[in-house]
Parts: structure tokens; C-alpha cells; sequence
């Protein structure tokens, strides 16, 4: 740039000679100027090559680099918040028919949508938050289509935090999602949708593995009706080759004799006289499954057991049953069937599955499922609950027979 400057400037000292006399000591002085250019920008360019080997850069050089650090920086700064931060959830659309005896036959359309927003925070601690559709409802988050398209509940689903002070242990509170074993996800004791609320305790080795729970039924002592449920549960996971086999013994704990109905002014087929329960539920359950490949398709063979130790009746639940394929994927299936009887005091009514025989005890019968894999996200399924019966013991005039289908239509993210 100076050697382009210096040329100029001779042009135009040439040009004003060209265009003037110009003396003897004139020429001599603008000739020792020039000397003295060169030489300086000489020493500059010295500098400059020196500066440029020892790694260093003008000053003016340096803003364009600066302008790229700052937007690395700012770059890095959302990866890293994108990195901690993860959502997740599903979406559900349901076509429901219910064919209960004497009764007028009933359809309906019902979606479920869930989202979870979980932070991940330094000290191996994650922070979650989650939203549902639905009311109320412990062990429901379907929402009905109708009433003129109004708008439908959103509702708190998820409020915790995990924290794993040392491997292979975790220590979550809040209202967060059941961390007992459950062979092949039964619901005899707890519906799938049921998010307990208290603080749980999961521990897992590579064959042993052990939980415990705490959860509040009902927490506020305003009314002296707080309960305080709770579980331990201890298993073993073994490697068989291709297969595994696992098994659980469990003790549950619910002190509700002498409560009323917690929820919607029900019993849900647990024994109650004069609008109080009976008995408190004192379960001993015990689950286990086997699993292994058939036809390159993982197979399962799973039952679980309940007896509450407090009933001096009707105190006995059980589920097995099988299912094979997994739909993971684009083209892929799977079919299940299991059959279950849980009577009237076998367990809190409460919490157990929704779906089956109308939700509650007192019931028993089949439920036959399929699912297909239109795509890694995307799943169409059925579920068949074929001759279930409700109330034998419960109802004057015998059991109740109750069908119900449900076809789905499933998405997660």
C-alpha cells in the first residue's frame, strides 16, 4: 500500500516538473525525500514481515477475526443450551367403542397429548416438566372430542427433579413417572397414565436392582385426612444368551381404613360401608417375565401376582400372558394377549387400570393388542378387551358383561 502511495506521489512530482522550472537544489531536495521514503517504508515492510513470522497481526487485521470469535461464541453458547435441554412427548388419537350389557352401546373420539421439558444440570442432576390433556382424572389423561369444539383441560403432569449422586443410583421427588418394575407395563396394581407424587429411590446393578417409593395420596393435613402410601421392591435381571429373565418381589403399603372416597365419590370396587373403605391395601406382589427371540422377534412370557395382606376376602389378583414382535419401525408389528382377574379388595380400585372392565377391581377377562409401524415415530394400533365381567361380588344381580375396542392412531417425538 506505501509503495502504490510513493509512486503516486512521483507521478505527481514528475508532472509538476513537467509543467515548472524547477532549480539545481530544488531537484536535489525532492530527490533526498524520496531517499527517505524509500527507506521507511523499507523498515516498515521489514517490521511488518517480522511481526507476521512471530505470529501477531496489525491492529486493523484483527477485526475481522474478532467478528468470527464473537459468533462462535454466540454459536456455541445455543448449542450448549440445546445440549441441556431436551422436549419430548406424544400424541394419541383414539377411536373408542363400549358395549356394556344393558346398557346403550357407546362411541366416541379422544386424543391424549403429553409434552416434557427436561433440563439437564451439572452434579448429574436433571430437572423435568410436563403437560397433559385431560381433567383430573389420577389415571387418565384422554381428552373426549366434543361439546361444539370448546377448549380442551391442559393439565400438570410432571414436576421433579432425578439426581444420581453415585452410578447406578437415582434419587427423584416430585410428581414424576412410576420407577417400579412392571413385567411387560401390566397395570393389575398401577395404571400406565398414573405419575405418583412423593420421592422415589431406584438402585440398579448389573443383575440386582431395588426401588422404593414414598408417595402422598393425599398430603394436606387441613381436613386430618392425609395418606402417606408407600413401596419397596427388590429384583434380579439374568442374561440367558439371546434372552433374559426377570423378577420381582414387591410389599406395597396404602393405610386408607376408615377414609372416604379420595376421588370422584368412588370406590372403584373396593369393599366401603358407610361410605368409608374397609380395609387398608397391604399388597405383597410378586411379577416376573422371560423374554427371548422366536423367528428373529423378541418374544415375552410375563405374569404378576397380588394378595392384600389386610382383607379377610376377595383379597387376590393376578395377569400373565404373551406378546410377541415389537413395533420399533417402519414395517414392523407386534400382538399381544393377557388375561386377568383382580378382585374386589385385591388393591386400591383407585389407581389400577382405567380401561379394563370399565376401571377399578372386581373384574376379570381378556384383552387382546396389535400395534404396526408406519414409520420409527409413527404407529397404528388396537386394543380388544373381549368378555370382561365387573361386579360379581359387588353388584346384586351378578357380573356385567363389558367389550371394549380402541383403535389408535400414535406419534412421538
Amino acid at each position: 500500500m506505501l509503495k502504490i502511495t510513493l509512486v503516486a506521489s512521483v507521478v505527481s512530482l514528475i508532472s509538476m516538473s513537467a509543467s515548472a522550472e524547477v532549480s539545481d537544489a530544488q531537484w536535489q531536495q525532492m530527490m533526498t525525500r524520496m531517499s527517505q521514503m524509500e527507506t521507511r517504508i523499507n523498515a516498515l515492510e521489514a517490521e511488518n514481515a517480522q511481526l507476521r513470522a512471530q505470529g501477531k497481526v496489525p491492529q486493523e487485521d484483527l477485526t475481522p477475526l474478532k467478528q468470527d470469535v464473537a459468533q462462535l461464541q454466540q454459536h456455541n453458547s445455543a448449542a450448549s443450551w440445546s445440549e441441556s435441554v431436551r422436549l419430548k412427548g406424544d400424541f394419541r388419537y383414539r377411536y373408542e367403542a363400549i358395549d356394556i350389557e344393558d346398557v346403550d352401546d357407546r362411541e366416541r373420539n379422544r386424543v391424549r397429548g403429553r409434552v416434557n421439558l427436561v433440563a439437564d444440570l451439572p452434579s448429574n442432576t436433571e430437572v423435568g416438566f410436563g403437560i397433559a390433556t385431560g381433567g383430573d382424572d389420577p389415571v387418565s389423561t384422554n381428552q373426549t372430542l366434543g361439546d361444539g369444539g370448546s377448549s380442551k383441560g391442559v393439565r400438570l403432569n410432571l414436576a421433579y427433579f432425578k439426581w444420581a449422586p453415585v452410578d447406578n443410583l437415582y434419587v427423584t421427588a416430585g410428581k414424576f413417572s412410576n420407577p417400579l418394575f412392571r413385567p411387560q407395563k401390566s397395570q393389575l396394581l398401577w395404571d400406565g397414565d398414573w405419575t405418583p407424587e412423593g420421592v422415589g429411590l431406584v438402585w440398579g446393578g448389573d443383575v440386582l436392582f431395588a426401588s422404593a417409593m414414598g408417595n402422598w395420596i393425599e398430603s394436606d393435613t387441613r381436613n386430618g385426612d392425609d395418606v402417606y402410601a408407600w413401596s419397596v421392591q427388590a429384583g434380579v435381571k439374568l442374561p440367558l444368551g439371546g434372552s433374559s429373565f426377570t423378577a420381582a418381589l414387591a410389599y406395597h403399603d396404602v393405610p386408607v381404613d376408615g377414609l372416604g372416597p379420595i376421588f370422584d365419590d368412588s370406590f372403584f370396587g373396593n369393599t366401603s360401608v358407610n361410605d368409608e373403605y374397609v380395609y387398608n391395601y397391604e399388597m405383597i406382589e410378586l411379577g416376573a417375565e422371560f423374554v427371548f427371540n422366536l423367528f428373529d422377534r423378541p418374544l415375552s412370557v410375563f405374569g404378576n401376582y397380588v394378595q392384600n395382606q389386610d382383607a379377610d376376602d376377595l383379597d387376590t389378583g393376578y395377569e400373565f400372558g404373551v406378546n410377541f414382535g415389537k413395533a420399533s419401525g417402519t414395517g414392523t408389528w407386534q400382538i399381544g394377549w393377557r388375561y386377568e382377574d383382580l378382585e374386589a379388595d385385591a388393591v386400591l380400585g383407585l389407581l389400577s387400570d382405567s380401561d379394563f372392565a370399565g376401571g377399578g377391581t372386581d373384574a376379570k377377562g381378556h384383552r387382546l393388542s396389535g400395534a404396526y409401524g408406519i414409520n420409527k415415530q409413527w404407529t397404528a394400533a388396537f386394543t380388544w378387551f373381549i368378555d370382561n365381567e365387573f361386579g360379581e361380588t359387588q353388584l346384586i344381580d351378578g357380573p356385567v358383561d363389558y367389550d371394549r375396542l380402541q383403535l389408535d392412531l400414535g406419534f412421538k417425538y
